[in-house]
């Protein structure tokens, strides 16, 4: 009780204190983030950032404490609220906007008044708040009692591994600065060249957060019910179990991350054709052209996640910093190459090629630090069973997809009813034809995943 205690008293006063510092320096990072913001005829842009700033930098603090209260959770077995918190963060900021919507139908840049722009930022830091608040009763009944408890015995070496996790969130917030400024510099180069559709840096986090939902439905869904095991092989320095158990996570995350990624290739401007009502198709449109190109980093994304697990099964958080460093240097280097290449208007989609490409190449960077821990890891053990899904998913959805494309119906004007119905019907058969090439091709994992995870929850349920 006392060493959760003071942990959690410890990191929320630092996490108050640059929350704190950041509301204060608010105009300066978005002179970082967003330097072209400052040219002359973009002064409303600024400003609407600066006050979004201001207003969402809190959630940082209640992001904090959701993941340590989550963590304190994960370490008594509970797993599932970890989970499903965020569905109430997302069901909070959907009844915010929803409410904008049906106050106010359309909102632009030059109209947006002070009050829209607080509810938008304040509501979307309430859903942090939700999602953070939730874990407190589960951690009650998990029978650790946390109350305010200032020290830091024993802390050191909680500390010491926090340390070289802040160094690989900062070499992450330096990719992500960069992203955001080539996005906003092609934005406003565009804007200065009258092109107004798609570009910036919304298409691109539009378009990620589709990318993210298999790997945060399954990945992340597993991996947090596996690290508990995970570390304890590791304690007992059982690692050949530890090396079984991630290629057997790996394997069993391919089966939905493959496909998914397949989907988002072929489907993906129709995906957001139907998803992103009240905006402009051409706008839409857009943002799949940056999830198509998104969707090729998709499978290394999410497998490195399951590695780094494997560095954390170990209490190393340091070597995992040099995968990260890499992967960076590459997305940086490649982001600003497309700038320089491309024409404004495609920057964004740029982009996108540029995370696919740097988690690839990471990935086997991972793998190779993470040898010092489990031995040898082949790339083999698990990318003959992913070719095998991905020829399933291809097979399954390339008849689909030529359909939809002799038909236009990714380029149609067609009501928003008619495209999530087409949606629906493409990603129902493609799926359904994907499962079955699957079992065809022997995929064993077909059958096993629900088991798999079944099996993992009730284990971590146990301990």
């Amino acid at each position: 009780h006392g060493f959760a205690s003071r942990l959690v008293t410890t990191i929320s006063l630092i996490l108050f204190a640059l929350v704190i510092i950041g509301v204060i320096f608010a105009p300066a990072l978005v002179r970082i983030y967003a330097p072209e913001f400052s040219t002359v005829g973009f002064e409303t842009e600024k400003e609407i950032a600066i006050a979004f700033t201001r207003y969402c930098l809190p959630q940082i603090f209640f992001l904090g404490l959701f993941t340590m209260l989550g963590q304190v959770a994960n370490a008594r077995g509970s797993f599932a609220p970890l989970m499903w918190a965020p569905i109430a963060n997302n069901l909070v900021v959907i009844a915010v906007f929803t409410g904008m919507l049906i106050a106010e139908h359309s909102l632009a840049l030059g109209t947006i008044t002070d009050l829209q722009v607080q509810i938008l930022g304040w509501g979307t830091t309430l859903g942090v708040v939700v999602q953070a608040l939730i874990l407190i009763p589960v951690v009650k009944r998990s029978g650790i009692h946390i109350r305010p408890m200032f020290g830091v015995q024993g802390l050191g070496k909680s500390f010491g591994l926090a340390g070289w996790t802040l160094v690989y969130v900062l070499i992450s917030q330096l990719g992500y600065l960069v992203t955001v400024n080539v996005a906003t510099s092609a934005a406003v180069r565009s804007a200065q060249a009258g092109i107004t559709t798609g570009v910036g840096f919304t298409p691109f986090t539009s378009a990620y957060y589709i990318m993210l939902l298999p790997y945060s439905i399954v990945t992340i869904s597993i991996v947090t019910a596996l690290l508990p095991h995970l570390s304890k092989l590791a304690i007992e320095k059982k690692t050949e179990e530890v090396r079984l158990q991630l290629i057997r996570a790996i394997r069993m995350v391919g089966v939905v991350t493959v496909p998914s990624a397949v989907a988002l290739l072929f489907f993906g401007p129709l995906m957001t054709e139907s998803l992103y009502l009240g905006i402009p198709l051409a706008d839409a449109r857009y943002i799949g052209f940056v999830l198509a190109a998104l969707s090729f980093g998709l499978v290394a994304f999410s497998i490195n996640l399951i590695l780094i697990r494997g560095f954390n099964a170990f209490e190393d958080t340091k070597t995992q910093v040099g995968s990260i460093l890499i992967i960076n240097a590459i997305s940086v280097g490649l982001s600003y190459l497309f700038l320089a290449i491309l024409k404004s208007n495609w920057v964004t989609v740029g982009l996108g090629i540029a995370f696919s490409i740097s988690y690839i190449i990471g990935l086997f960077i991972t793998i190779s630090l993470l040898k010092k821990h489990i031995g040898s890891l082949q790339v083999r053990e698990f990318a003959g069973q992913h070719m095998r899904l991905f020829i399933a998913a291809v097979l399954g959805m390339l008849p689909f997809f030529a359909i939809s494309y002799f038909l236009d119906w990714s380029y149609s004007e067609a009501p928003l009813a008619l495209r999530a119905l087409r949606l629906a019907l493409l990603l129902a058969g493609s799926g359904t034809t994907y499962l079955y090439m699957a079992k065809v091709l022997k995929v064993s994992e077909i059958a096993g995943l629900k088991g798999f995870a079944t099996s993992v929850l009730r284990r971590g349920r146990k301990k």
